[in-house]
């Protein structure tokens, strides 16, 4: 198995040029409006939330551009790719700077037009950035990844579902009751940590459900929830991202746990540098090799904050002691970078069997346990690679001459002039 890691992904350019102001622009698409436009009307609605902006400055193309060759299929290819990611570019200019209505965010509450979208003059390629600072939503596509379109399979694109935008009014999570509260002493997870974690509850009927709040930059955009029979699930059409995801922005060490519960335990521990992975583990690692960014769809809420780990030095990874744990830590490893990563051992928790979890230490051993257990992590095994231990009892032995070694073979001249004859 290889280990991939993170690479650099493409940025949006630098601020615009006084060149990408000055060259004769050219509509992308054309557009035929279905009712005429009033005279009046100082700006336009379309139903796709996007606003369209009359400028004086974007007439028609001057004759010299429309003399210039238009690769129609570029533009078919690229405005089929960007659909895909809520952004129509059809009533969109190319060669300057565009400002359309996020489909990330969706402009925020005051809805403002915060997408820059800049797109190639000939239509090849398209980079945006949103300069909401709750949001920041940037990226790059091109029309064709090898400079050579294609729209043999615009038919297969898959459609992009849009991101919710939640509150936590809009799900009616309510403060968690004297119900919930226990159960979580019982865990020994505090009110504090609950509070700091904005752990809440959700009622359905007679049924009352613990709520998960998922936190991106100090914006509710996930809510997972987990009843007292340990059933889970999750807001659809919502951003899937690390639990925890803002406690680890500017951390050197970073801890990875396979569950919430795990990263409340860790807290109590004293450990708020951690995060949980949002989906539970695979029953298995895979058989093949790391996926490229743009596929490794499962493990996206990796790739999506990258960042975050090219800038710790170490990230522990605390997964469950079961197959399905080691698998996770596994699989992170080859994506983070197995020289990074460390990993921890769960103590015995009977003659045949080790403590699972990180909660389970917390609950039967207590937060000074847990505390040792990620201090004495060890490196993360890499193939070829061993530790002096490794190989404690085999020096041991040999030391107290508990095993027979054969001597090896005499390396002196006179040795070999026995078995080598030298013609001159």
């Amino acid at each position: 198995m290889t280990s991939k890691h993170f690479l650099p992904s493409p940025l949006l350019p630098q601020t615009l040029s006084p060149k990408h102001f000055s060259t004769p622009s050219k509509r992308l698409l054309p557009s035929f409006p279905s009712k005429p436009i009033p005279k009046n009307q100082s700006f336009s609605l379309r139903t796709n939330g996007f606003y369209s902006l009359p400028s004086p400055s974007v007439s028609s193309p001057s004759p010299d551009v429309e003399d210039q060759p238009s690769d129609t299929r570029s533009l078919q290819i690229l405005n089929h790719k960007l659909k895909q990611l809520g952004i129509d570019i059809t009533e969109c200019v190319a060669g300057r700077e565009n400002r359309l209505m996020c489909p990330s965010c969706n402009g925020g509450k005051s809805g403002e037009l915060s997408l820059s979208l800049f797109i190639n003059l000939h239509g090849y390629s398209a980079s945006w950035l949103c300069f909401r600072a709750k949001c920041g939503w940037k990226g790059y596509k091109k029309a064709a990844a090898d400079g050579k379109p294609s729209i043999e399979n615009l038919g297969r694109v898959n459609k992009v579902k849009f991101k919710r935008q939640i509150t936590v009014e809009s799900l009616q999570l309510e403060p968690l009751c004297n119900q919930l509260t226990a159960y979580f002493a019982e865990r020994m997870i505090s009110s504090e940590t609950l509070k700091r974690n904005a752990i809440m509850q959700k009622r359905s009927g007679n049924k009352i459900a613990i709520a998960f709040t998922y936190w991106r930059k100090g914006e509710l955009v996930n809510c997972k929830y987990r009843d007292l029979a340990k059933r889970f699930w999750q807001e659809k059409n919502t951003e899937k991202i690390l639990y925890g995801l803002d406690d680890i922005a500017d951390a050197s060490d970073i801890i990875i746990v396979e569950g919430e519960m795990d990263k409340l335990a860790m807290e109590e521990a004293g450990f708020r540098n951690c995060v949980s992975v949002p989906a539970g583990a695979p029953p298995s690692v895979s058989k093949k090799e790391v996926p490229a960014e743009e596929q490794d769809t499962k493990y996206r809420y990796l790739w999506n904050w990258k960042e975050y780990f090219k800038k710790a030095s170490r990230i522990i990874l605390v997964t469950d002691g079961d197959l399905p744990g080691q698998a996770l830590a596994e699989e992170l490893a080859r994506r983070l970078g197995r020289e990074r990563c460390w990993r921890v051992k769960w103590p015995k928790k009977n003659d045949v069997g080790h403590f699972k979890d990180a909660n389970e230490v917390l609950m039967y051993l207590g937060p000074s346990v847990l505390k040792d257990i990620i201090d004495n992590a060890e490196l993360y095994p890499i193939r070829g690679l061993f530790n002096f231990s490794s190989f404690f009892d085999e020096i041991d032995q040999y030391y107290h001459q508990n095993v027979v070694y054969e001597f090896g073979g005499d390396t002196t001249y006179r040795a070999r002039e026995r078995s080598v004859s030298i013609v001159q």
